[in-house]
């Protein structure tokens, strides 16, 4: 397994070894001894799948009174990841880093908590896979606005995004009081 630290401290690019042969191939998606010695001791509770078709945009969400830590694991297809930093503390705090994820790569993205995540769909189909260290609870969700003139995503748009009501209403980030975001 190989571990790469980006851009903003704390999120990892995860690379799982993979073995194959004619047949196709074996890989270890995760591996809790393997994943806490590489420095991610989180303790999954709940996994997720959604399935989504091309230009679907789903994000930017986080949860603050049960924040979650999350390791996202592209099935099929391929997505544009993206995490913004709410940490009011860090030095990056309101920046963004997007990452490419795809089945054929195999990579992972590991988000810690005090992050906003999103992706944007950008094969025919995904299968999007992610576990989180704390469950959902639709009552904490919060958003920021994908398109948010301040944080300036770079996505990589080919056609008008498809949202659900919810994402396309979602706040500017400046609008935000100190109590919707991470200390």
């Amino acid at each position: 397994m190989k571990i790469q630290s980006l851009a903003i401290s704390d999120v990892k690019l995860i690379t799982p070894d993979r073995f194959g042969d004619q047949r196709g191939y074996f890989e270890q998606t995760y591996h809790q001894r393997d994943y806490a010695a590489a420095g991610i001791n989180t303790g999954f509770v709940q996994d997720n799948f959604s399935r989504s078709r091309k230009d679907v945009l789903r994000g930017m969400h986080y949860q603050l009174k049960a924040p979650q830590a999350k390791l996202v694991t592209i099935f099929y297809g391929s997505v544009y990841d993206v995490v913004i930093d709410l940490r009011h503390s860090s030095p990056t705090f309101g920046s963004w880093l997007g990452v490419e994820l795809s089945a054929q790569s195999g990579t992972q993205l590991f988000v810690p908590r005090g992050f906003a995540h999103g992706f944007l769909v950008t094969s025919d189909t995904v299968g999007f896979h992610y576990k989180c260290d704390a469950f959902y609870d639709a009552s904490d969700e919060h958003s920021i606005a994908w398109d948010d003139p301040d944080v300036k995503v770079d996505w990589p748009l080919q056609n008008a995004p498809s949202l659900s009501a919810k994402d396309s209403a979602a706040p500017k980030l400046r609008t935000l009081t100190e109590q919707q975001y991470f200390a």
